[in-house]
């Protein structure tokens, strides 16, 4: 595991240096080092695949342990279960998708816009690989920074204000996750006497009273920022808005998932009775945050910054299934994840392919482009579907899970949340009709169609969620006995 994490890192470093070469190769290199990534993480998850079945324990696949910090009782602790192998695999799929649509788009220094695209996916994959709570936190730091430059150095217009805007939310709520790991550490050394960062010691010895709820509350507003959920998610659509391509392509489609991955992980884990005792607050922040994501989607004349509101709706359900406290709307939150990564991905994907055709992301540049783009217009059809809930496809699998488990525990709110799905249905067919529908408004001599190699990516991204919408079985029966885990350990 340790050896995926090094090859992004060390690759990151190699796809920078090829610049030098010409502007063609660091694109290419960045691509071999995802590929020689995935092999890796292939040949290190397959022999273990089958072991994924069992009783509610927590067990790993993969656990590998250096010492580090010893003193403290910090260790470079990495281990690996079903969950981290789903949202690993989404990662490094997205990272591939994430270069392709950069090929052409990235004029300026492609070197350094690669490598920091490789070092975000190496403290993604870190968070959803580490056990150790404060290498958990340098992961969680490691992705903050190059995410960052890539908004600020090869952002559009505004990106300045708006990469600050992402800095300062992601970092003010990060320390006060650090706060809260220092605290909970302190207090363990306080029960045993020794110290200690690890989640599976942390579960032995849990935090209880007052205490318990503060540091819940300093991990709880930490991953509800980079979830976002609705009030802390402001820094969202503008991030979206000015990123470019592959920088919105992994923002949604993998950071957003390390916020609800850290509620699941280590938030219900570690604070059963406090996030239980604030369930149905979060229940109600879920179903604000579909609503609200939602109606601002509605009243968006911009195409990136619709897709970005519509995040915040999606990653509401998340909510939802996670303070819905049980294994089956568990198993809709992190399907939800997985298939909002593939579908808002590609929808991004699209308004970056437009951006660079028509020099804009305003509705009012748009209209009649499926005439002058049919695959395009056939791609933006087939994930708008996908995006606002079509059976048969990933989305709709993973949001009735997650309505079928909130209706055993509040069935009005059940009622509410599915009354917004139909809010994305018109935010969809709206964005669809102006872009793609009515007479040809552009004046461009640039509507070139998508080329193979885009037609490419998005035919994989396809396929995920067609193969999550019709066969979801192998993905459950893989989360399965992690989500049982944690139902045990929280008393669900």
């Amino acid at each position: 595991m340790s050896q995926l994490i090094l090859i992004l890192l060390l690759g990151g470093a190699v796809a920078g240096w090829s610049e030098r070469l010409g502007r063609q190769f660091p694109p290419c290199v960045a691509l071999i080092v995802l590929s020689a990534a995935s092999l890796e993480f292939l040949s290190s998850v397959a022999p273990v695949l089958d072991q994924a079945t069992g009783t509610a324990q927590v067990t790993w696949l993969l656990e590998e342990r250096t010492e580090w910090i010893s003193r403290f009782g910090i260790g470079f602790h990495l281990a690996m279960d079903g969950m981290s192998v789903l949202l690993v695999a989404l990662t490094l799929l997205l990272g591939c998708v994430a270069v392709v649509s950069s090929w052409n788009e990235i004029q300026h220094k492609p070197g350094f816009f690669q490598a920091n695209l490789l070092w975000t996916l190496a403290g993604t994959v870190g968070v959803f690989l580490a056990i150790d709570l404060f290498l958990f936190f340098v992961f969680w730091e490691v992705m903050l920074v190059p995410m960052y430059l890539l908004i600020a150095i090869w952002g559009h217009e505004d990106r300045a204000r708006a990469a600050l805007k992402f800095f300062i939310f992601t970092q003010a709520s990060g320390l006060l996750m650090l706060l809260a790991i220092l605290v909970t550490a302190v207090a363990y050394h306080q029960q045993t006497g020794e110290w200690s960062f690890l989640y599976t010691d942390w579960l032995q010895h849990p935090l209880t009273g007052s205490l318990a709820t503060w540091a819940f509350f300093g991990f709880l507003l930490a991953f509800l920022v980079k979830l976002p959920a609705f009030p802390v998610h402001s820094w969202l659509p503008d991030a979206h808005t000015q990123a470019p391509t592959a920088g919105s392509v992994i923002l949604a489609g993998v950071l957003l998932k390390t916020g609800a991955y850290g509620l699941l992980r280590f938030g219900v884990a570690l604070f059963p009775a406090a996030a239980q005792d604030y369930a149905d607050a979060m229940l109600i922040v879920g179903v604000a945050g579909i609503l609200y994501g939602a109606v601002l989607a509605l009243g968006q004349e911009d195409f990136k910054r619709l897709v970005a509101y519509s995040s915040v709706s999606h990653m509401g359900f998340v909510l939802l299934g996670i303070f819905a406290w049980n294994p089956m709307a568990w198993s809709g939150a992190v399907l939800q994840m997985v298939a909002h990564g593939l579908s808002t991905a590609a929808l991004f994907m699209v308004a970056g392919a437009l951006q660079q055709r028509l020099h804009s992301r305003q509705f009012s540049d748009m209209g009649g482009l499926w005439k002058a783009m049919p695959r395009m217009g056939a791609v933006a059809m087939f994930f708008v579907i996908a995006s606002v809930g079509m059976p048969g496809l990933g989305n709709f699998m993973a949001e009735f899970m997650i309505l079928a488990g909130l209706f055993k525990v509040w069935p009005l709110l059940c009622g509410v949340a599915a009354v917004a799905l139909v809010t994305g249905a018109v935010y969809g067919l709206w964005l669809l009709q102006r872009a793609f529908h009515g007479p040809l408004a552009s004046t461009s001599q640039n509507l070139v169609d998508l080329h193979a190699r885009d037609m490419t990516a998005f035919a994989v991204l396809a396929l995920g969620l067609l193969w999550l919408g019709l066969y979801p079985q192998p993905f459950i029966d893989l989360m399965t006995p992690t989500l049982n885990a944690i139902a045990k350990l929280a008393g669900g």
